[in-house]
């Protein structure tokens, strides 16, 4: 092979069927006072350095033995972008803002990305392309914080990150006491009560997000063309411990990163630990499709372990090292699920907009009844149309497409067949969540046309500690 050849290095491609490294992640919290010691600048944090701590919390046992004030709020969303790479004037933030009636604060938001980049075999195979998820990250931070964030906070495409301490955060440090996750959810709780949306510590904030909480990235991380990327509300940031993350692939030879797996590992001071898997499990609708994508969670489940603490605390228990060993867990991404063989119809159903008639040949919920995947998850009620496939930029199902098209030569009459039944609309796009103490709040989608999928996504409220409410559900509680 020539030197100019464009095909991976034999060593990069190792590298990645191994999974090597696949415990770093990015964050903007690198250069800050985590887990009593302060963090040195650099592009990235592994797993062996471990995000565990804060500017502000000092962890004792009687922090963790202090009840927390229950319920934070997770955003969680999940989009197929379709190997394209996103413009300048896309504009994220009707997917991550909710000016409704029942709109307030996510203390967390989560995000997981599929197909970032074209899964092609020099991505694949070659080295990572990163620009796609700068620009990604950018996006999410200017929808969050608003357009100005550009100044008030470093990208995460530029070399380091900022030092920041929230200014709405200076009363809790005269108190010259310990702080824990009660005190900052309850301060941040009647501080919003108290001051007026006018008034804001922090310039540069957005007004149609009340003009007070930043959101800082908590964590990074992307394998090939799957991106999860965690966002904390910056005054709850200190909050935040052991961020860590995991990476299984499962596309070619079973080990690689065009299918499988992104996973953050975190917990809450006096709280629970949290676990968010995106995912991107095997495609297609064919016999035996569906048994791949249920062997694509079983070896996610399997092989996903998150790295030790060096510096474990003798009053906080063991870290989890496995995702159901967490004390909540979210999934999320493009599962592939399709829709089962149900006598014809489908488009006459997708055609009268007949959802939930077409809902009952969903082939996870199917796969999950019959206890042969996410035995003891749950999904809430799914009340919006299928996510996928759309002809990209429209409106319109590919299937309906195909279907109004003219197709003169009877030679086609086949090849049209097939992809009838490949771009049949299914939900592929699902969030799912185990553990007790959760709650969802919403379930929807968005309606941006950026890709043939159309973006999901979920607020939850979860109750941390106390009354033996961070056990697993069990498996009879699953909604199907």
């Amino acid at each position: 092979m020539s030197k100019s050849s464009s095909w991976p290095k034999a060593k990069t491609v190792v590298k990645k069927w191994l999974n090597l490294k696949d415990s770093e992640f990015h964050s903007d919290c690198i250069d800050e006072r985590f887990g009593g010691e302060t963090m040195r600048r650099r592009k990235s944090c592994s797993d062996r350095d471990d995000l565990s701590g804060g500017w502000l919390v000092e962890e004792s046992c009687d922090d963790l033995r202090r009840p927390p004030l229950p319920r934070p709020r997770m955003f969680v969303g999940t989009w197929n972008v379709g190997g394209r790479a996103p413009h300048g004037g896309l504009d994220l933030s009707d997917w991550l803002t909710d000016d409704g009636p029942d709109s307030s604060y996510p203390h967390i938001y989560v995000l997981g990305f599929q197909e970032i980049v074209p899964l092609n075999a020099g991505n694949v195979l070659g080295a990572e392309d990163k620009a796609p998820a700068r620009k990604w990250l950018d996006l999410i931070r200017r929808a969050l914080n608003g357009p100005a964030s550009d100044d008030a906070t470093s990208s995460s495409s530029s070399s380091s990150s900022r030092s920041h301490r929230p200014p709405s955060d200076t009363h809790l440090l005269q108190k010259g006491g310990r702080v824990s996750f009660s005190d900052l959810l309850a301060a941040a709780e009647d501080d919003s009560r108290s001051r007026p949306s006018t008034e804001s510590s922090e310039p540069a904030v957005r007004r149609h997000r009340g003009g007070r909480y930043r959101y800082r990235l908590a964590a990074s991380k992307q394998m090939v063309g799957i991106l999860l990327c965690v966002w904390v509300r910056a005054d709850l940031l200190p909050c935040v411990a052991g961020v860590r993350a995991s990476c299984v692939g499962r596309g070619v030879m079973g080990y690689m990163g065009n299918k499988g797996s992104v996973s953050v590992s975190l917990s809450l001071r006096g709280g629970a630990s949290l676990c968010f898997v995106c995912t991107h499990l095997a495609s297609g609708d064919r016999d035996g499709d569906g048994e791949r994508r249920n062997g694509d969670v079983a070896e996610i489940l399997r092989r996903t372990r998150f790295g030790r603490r060096d510096s474990p605390s003798p009053c906080r228990a063991a870290a989890p090292m496995t995702i159901l060993e967490h004390d909540k867990v979210i999934w999320l991404g493009d599962l592939n699920y399709r829709l089962m063989e149900g006598g014809g119809g489908t488009r006459e159903l997708v055609e009268r907009h007949e959802w939930a008639a077409l809902l009952e040949r969903d082939q996870l919920r199917a796969e999950q009844k019959d206890g042969r995947v996410f035995a003891g998850w749950e999904e809430g009620r799914i009340a919006f149309p299928p996510t996928y496939k759309y002809v990209a930029g429209s409106d319109a199902y590919a299937m309906l497409s195909i279907a109004n098209s003219s197709y003169s030569a009877a030679a086609a009459d086949s090849s049209r067949s097939r992809d009838r039944k490949k771009r049949t609309p299914a939900w592929c796009d699902r969030i799912l969540w185990r553990g007790e103490g959760m709650e969802q709040r919403w379930y929807a989608r968005g309606e941006s046309r950026f890709s043939d999928h159309r973006p999901v996504a979920a607020l939850f409220s979860a109750r941390l500690g106390g009354d033996g409410g961070d056990k697993p559900a069990p498996a009879h509680s699953s909604r199907f």
